[in-house]
C-alpha cells in the first residue's frame, strides 16, 4: 500500500489592472470594500450533467480551477496547471507530452481522460489520447476548467472511462468587459541534467495575445494568438538503476516543441434571448510522442484545425464541431523493415454533430437528455487498411427531489460504434443527501468505458529487432529479427464500475471542502503484447540456412514475431481524496490536497504483464 500528497500550497493572488484597460478614476472616500471569499454554493458546472448546477449539487467529484488561479499560476502546460486537483495523476514525459488520468496510474500513452474544449472534443481518436497542446493558448481568455474525478460516459459517451477536463472559455462579451486587449509575455529556464548527462539550463519562451469587443447589441468578437517554445527536457543514459541485466536507457535524444496557434470566436444574440456562436482556429506542434511502438518525433508543420458552431437558448443545444488532424512523425527507435526509422503520416477528419434539451417537469423532476452523431475519416500509414468510423450515442438523465433533504439522479446513456459489436450501455445513480443548502453527502454508482482506438484495431507495420544469439551461433550476432505489430478487430471496450461515497460543502461560506472514497472495477483493459513466436516452421525471415531451425525451440521465452493488442485481466482500485480551499483575504488564497491510491488488485495476467502494471 502507499499513499502520496498531491499538493499542498499558498497562491498569493494580487489584485491589479489588466493590460489594455485604463485604471478606475478617482472617486469620493466610500466605505471598505469587505474582502473577498470563496462562496461554495455561488460556483456554477455544466460538465458533470452538462447542465449548469450549482457545484455542491453536482452528481459526480468535481474540481475547479478558476481564472484567478489560471492567471496568477506559474504553470506554462496543462499538466503543471492541474497538478494541484486531488487525484489526478500528471505524468510530462517530453517538452510537448504530457498525459492525465484519474484515480488510476498514468502511463505514455493516457487513454482514458476525455478533454474538452467549450464541450468540444479534442481527444485524438485515431491513436486514443489527448493533445494537450492543442488548447488556447491565452490563460486570460479561460473562464475556468472543471474536472470530473471519475467515469462520465453516463452523459459524455466513450473515453470519459476515468474522468473528463472541461476548459470553459470566456465569450467575447465577457472578456471585452474585462480585459479587452491583452498582451502576455514569458521566459523561463529550467535544468537540463540527468543521469550521465550534465548541459546548460534549457529555456521556454511563449507570448500571448487576445482582442475583443462588442459591436452591438448582437454581435461580438474576439481573436487570439499565441506562441509557444521549449527547449528539450533531459534524458539519462547509461545503465538503468536497479536493473539487474545492465539494460541501457535507449539510445535517442528528446527534441523541443514549438507551438504556434491562433483562434477567432464571433457571436451573436438573438431577440428573443437565443445564442449563436461560430469559432474556429489552428494550432501547430512538434516534439516527442510515445506509443506503445517506441517515441515519435512529430514533425513541425503538424497542425489541428477545427470549426465549431452552436445554438442556445435556455436549456436547449444544438452544436457541431470538425477536428482535422494533419502532420507526419518519425520514430526515433522502431526501425522498418527497410532498416530506415519507422515514419507516421497521419490524416483525420471528425465531423460530430449534437443536440440536447434540460428542462424542468412539475417541481420534482428536472430532466434532461440528448444525443450526438460522429464520423471519422483516418488516413494513417501504419494502420493502411482502416478507412473511418461511425459512432453516436444517446442519453437520458433525471434529477428527482425527494424532499427537502434528498436527490436522487438516476439516468444512462447508449452509444453503438461501427467498430465494436454490440452496444455499451453507461448507466449513473446517484443519492444526493443534503442536510443543508451548501452541504451535500453523496452516494454514487457509475459505469464508463473506452472504445478501441483506430490504432488499436487497424496497426499493420512490422519493425527490426536486432538480437544477439551468439549464444546460438556467431552468424546470429545483432540478427535483425522481424517482429509483426498488429491491430486487432475483434476487441472489446474497457469496462469500468465505480463506487463512491463523497462529501462537498462550505465552512463559513469561506471555505471549500471536498473529500471522496471511491472503489473502481477495470476490466477488459486493452493492452500491446505478444502473441505469436517464430517456429521451425515458420521461421524469421532472413535465418541463415546453414543453422537447424529447430534451435528455435531451444532459446528461452522462444522469438517473438507478432505483438497485437488484447483485452485483458482485470484491475481493482480504491483511494481517499481531501480538498481544502479557503481565502484568506481579498490577496491571499490558500489550498491543500490529499489523495491516497492503494496498490492495485490485478487479476487474470499474465506474470510478465502483472509485473508490469505492478511497476506502475
Amino acid at each position: 500500500m502507499n499513499s502520496r500528497l498531491l499538493c499542498t500550497g499558498l497562491a498569493l493572488l494580487l489584485a491589479a489592472p489588466a493590460f489594455g484597460q485604463n485604471p478606475p478614476a478617482p472617486s469620493a472616500p466610500a466605505q471598505q470594500e469587505p474582502e473577498a471569499t470563496p462562496v461554495f454554493t455561488d460556483q456554477v458546472v455544466v460538465t458533470a450533467a452538462r447542465v449548469e448546477q450549482q457545484l455542491v449539487d453536482a452528481p459526480a467529484a468535481v474540481s475547479i480551477i478558476t481564472s484567478t488561479t489560471i492567471q496568477n499560476s506559474p504553470a506554462t502546460n496543462m499538466g503543471d496547471l492541474l497538478r494541484a486537483v486531488p487525484g489526478l495523476n500528471v505524468a510530462q514525459v517530453s517538452a510537448r507530452d504530457i498525459n492525465l488520468t484519474s484515480r488510476g496510474a498514468t502511463s505514455t500513452l493516457s487513454t482514458s481522460q476525455l478533454a474538452l474544449v467549450d464541450g468540444r472534443s479534442i481527444y485524438m481518436d485515431f491513436y486514443g489520447m489527448v493533445m494537450w497542446d492543442f488548447v488556447p493558448s491565452n490563460p486570460n481568455e479561460i473562464k475556468q476548467i472543471e474536472v470530473i474525478r471519475g467515469p462520465a460516459s453516463a452523459v459524455w459517451g466513450a473515453n470519459a472511462m476515468s474522468g473528463v477536463v472541461n476548459i470553459l472559455t470566456k465569450s467575447p462579451r465577457e472578456l471585452a468587459r474585462e480585459t479587452p486587449s491583452s498582451l502576455t509575455i514569458g521566459v523561463g529556464m529550467f535544468p537540463t541534467s540527468a543521469q550521465g548527462v550534465t548541459r546548460d539550463s534549457g529555456s521556454l519562451f511563449y507570448i500571448n495575445g487576445s482582442h475583443a469587443e462588442a459591436v452591438d447589441d448582437h454581435w461580438a468578437f474576439k481573436l487570439s494568438a499565441g506562441y509557444f517554445t521549449q527547449d528539450p527536457l533531459p534524458r539519462p543514459v547509461g545503465t538503468i538503476p536497479g536493473n539487474a541485466l545492465g539494460t541501457q536507457y535507449p539510445p535517442y535524444i528528446n527534441t523541443g516543441t514549438s507551438q504556434p496557434k491562433f483562434d477567432a470566436r464571433v457571436d451573436y444574440t438573438l431577440a428573443n434571448g437565443a445564442a449563436v456562436v461560430f469559432s474556429g482556429g489552428v494550432a501547430g506542434t512538434e516534439g516527442i510522442m510515445h506509443t506503445g511502438i517506441g517515441p515519435f518525433d512529430i514533425q513541425s508543420g503538424t497542425r489541428l484545425g477545427y470549426f465549431s458552431t452552436r445554438y442556445q437558448q435556455g436549456g436547449r443545444r444544438v452544436a457541431f464541431f470538425t477536428n482535422l488532424l494533419s502532420g507526419d512523425a518519425l520514430n526515433l527507435l522502431s526501425r522498418g523493415v527497410d532498416r530506415n526509422f519507422l515514419p507516421l503520416g497521419f490524416t483525420t477528419k471528425t465531423f460530430d454533430v449534437e443536440a440536447g434539451e434540460s428542462r424542468a417537469i412539475g417541481t420534482t423532476h428536472a430532466l434532461s437528455y440528448g444525443g450526438n452523431y460522429r464520423h471519422n475519416a483516418f488516413d494513417v500509414t501504419i494502420a493502411p487498411n482502416g478507412k473511418n468510423r461511425n459512432e453516436g450515442g444517446v442519453f437520458v438523465q433525471d434529477e428527482i427531489f425527494l424532499g427537502q433533504y434528498v436527490r436522487w439522479v438516476v439516468g444512462g446513456r447508449v452509444d453503438k460504434f461501427s467498430s465494436i459489436e454490440k452496444t455499451v450501455f453507461s448507466p449513473r445513480t446517484t443519492i444526493l443527501l443534503k442536510p443543508s443548502v451548501d452541504q451535500t453527502v453523496r452516494v454514487s454508482f457509475n459505469q464508463a468505458f473506452r472504445a478501441p482506438s483506430f490504432i488499436n484495431n487497424n496497426l499493420q507495420t512490422a519493425v527490426l529487432n536486432p538480437v544477439d544469439l551468439r549464444a546460438i551461433s556467431p552468424l546470429l550476432a545483432n540478427f535483425p529479427l522481424v517482429v509483426g505489430a498488429r491491430g486487432n478487430a475483434d476487441l472489446k471496450q474497457e469496462t469500468l464500475t465505480a463506487l463512491e461515497l463523497g462529501y462537498a460543502g462550505s465552512l463559513g461560506r469561506r471555505a471549500t471542502v471536498s473529500a471522496s472514497v471511491y472503489w473502481n472495477r477495470t476490466k477488459n483493459g486493452i493492452f500491446f503484447t505478444q502473441v505469436a513466436n517464430y517456429t521451425p516452421q515458420a521461421p524469421p525471415p532472413g535465418w541463415p540456412a546453414q543453422i537447424p531451425t529447430v534451435v528455435l525451440n531451444l532459446i528461452p521465452g522462444g522469438l517473438a514475431s507478432t505483438f497485437s493488442y488484447r483485452n485483458l485481466g482485470t484491475v481493482k482500485d480504491r483511494g481517499v481524496e481531501l480538498g481544502l480551499d479557503t481565502a484568506v483575504n481579498r490577496y491571499v488564497n490558500a489550498f491543500i490536497n490529499y489523495s491516497y491510491q492503494a496498490d492495485p488488485d490485478i487479476e487474470g495476467f499474465d506474470p510478465p504483464i502483472r509485473r508490469f502494471l505492478a511497476a506502475l
